[in-house]
């Protein structure tokens, strides 16, 4: 709940809460312990079967949005009326760019937003203290919070990460950059690409990594220099397109028939699921390959302690998607557990081949087995390789720290917004 009389960060969400999310729900543990005031409005509720043990510590209180027309269109539209009685004006404002926005793509998500948008403002909003509104992500949650700008008032501002980056419109995309307060991104490569799109727009865009609670990341197998066969290989991915779990696959083959001893072990879930276990069957890997699904986190890092290398295979998928820094470098690295990866996207801003792990390109399989038998093998490299990666990722990535920068500028805009709240 919020502490009485203060201003309160109001903070838009596509689900709350989830698992593939940790991050979000750990800034905002951090924000509230840093003295930020938080309410959560979620577009949809959590899908997992369980959460992580933090989101029982947050105190934010949370307002789910309807999350679609037709099941929820007399509460959508009942909300959305009121308003435009009560604010003629800045609901025939908001109605204008949705409309704008919508022939723009002739996306009816558009106008979907703009009604959740209408409920936020008229059901959700009044009492909650609320004067600046953030969302996580630059899609949906940043298109309703565009809406719920313009409906009430309030200023906003985003963070953009990874998917809601490359596979948005460019011209939505600039429009949001250009009516936010400022815009947040998790690493150099996003705020380079960010920055070419906003071509001269004078909203702020900063890059500040997300980085991980390194006291949760401990205790790892990092200590064995030299592992023995069979090696135990770890992957914690969403099985989707862009972290190329085939092109890992594929490579796991390829030593398999060379006569290394070793086990792969998969955990994680999503869309390709199928398409990844019906590879992996065609590879003939069932005697060294395990899929676990959704794991929770204390399963998770019982994985990571008993792993001699961690291995992903980012690429660009098909329709733009791709990682920015996945969480699990940050974790394994933390862990004391070498990484092969490739260097897509940001990856390069945390592995350093051949000083914090070893890059590969996307989509070779070759260069990635040859890669994962080097630091199976060469107790020099794994030497140098595993301490420096835990010293990169304990002195430059951990999130205690690059919160506090976060947490100045919503500080910043809580106070510019407090005199303004209507």
């Amino acid at each position: 709940m919020k502490a009485a009389g203060r201003p309160v960060l109001g903070m838009v969400l596509k689900g709350y809460p989830r698992i593939s999310e940790t991050f979000i729900s750990n800034e905002i543990l951090l924000l509230e312990a840093l003295g930020i005031p938080v309410h959560i409005f979620s577009m949809r509720r959590g899908r997992e079967r369980f959460t992580h043990e933090s989101v029982a510590r947050i105190r934010a209180g949370v307002d789910y949005l309807p999350e679609t027309f037709l099941r929820h269109a007399h509460r959508l539209l009942y909300h959305n009326l009121c308003l435009a009685i009560r604010r003629p004006r800045r609901y025939a404002a908001g109605w204008a760019l949705a409309r704008r926005r919508f022939q723009r793509t002739r996306n009816p998500a558009s106008l979907r937003h703009f009604l959740q948008a209408g409920y936020l403002v008229n059901r959700c909003l009044p009492g909650r203290g609320v004067v600046h509104l953030h969302a996580h992500f630059a899609h949906s949650p940043t298109s309703v919070a565009l809406y719920a700008s313009e409906l009430s008032g309030l200023p906003f501002s985003f963070t953009a990460h990874a998917k809601d980056i490359y596979t948005s419109e460019a011209a939505q995309l600039r429009e949001k950059i250009a009516r936010s307060r400022f815009v947040v991104t998790c690493t150099g490569y996003n705020r380079r690409h960010l920055l070419k799109l906003a071509d001269g727009l004078p909203t702020p865009i900063h890059r500040i990594y997300h980085g991980i609670d390194t006291a949760l990341f401990a205790n790892g197998s990092g200590s064995r220099s030299t592992p023995s066969p069979p090696y135990r290989l770890l992957t914690v991915a969403r099985l989707i397109q862009k972290k190329g779990i085939p092109t890992v696959l594929r490579a796991v083959k390829q030593l398999h028939e060379r006569g290394v001893r070793l086990t792969y072990t998969l955990i994680g879930d999503g869309q390709d699921r199928e398409q990844i276990l019906g590879c992996a069957r065609q590879l003939g890997l069932e005697a060294v390959f395990r899929w676990l699904g959704t794991q929770p986190h204390h399963v998770v890092l019982e994985h990571y302690r008993r792993a001699d290398l961690f291995v992903l295979g980012c690429e660009v998928a098909d329709d733009g998607d791709r990682d920015g820094i996945p969480n699990v470098l940050f974790e394994s690295m933390a862990m004391g557990i070498p990484v092969v990866a490739t260097g897509v996207s940001a990856i390069p801003e945390l592995v350093e081949s051949g000083q914090t792990g070893l890059l590969v390109p996307p989509r070779q399989p070759e260069a990635l087995a040859a890669a994962m038998l080097t630091m199976l093998t060469d107790a020099g490299l794994r030497r140098r390789v595993i301490p420096a990666a835990r010293t990169r990722v304990l002195n430059d990535f951990d999130h205690h720290a690059l919160v506090g920068s976060l947490a100045d500028l919503y500080r910043k805009a809580l106070s510019e917004s407090i005199s303004k709240s209507p």
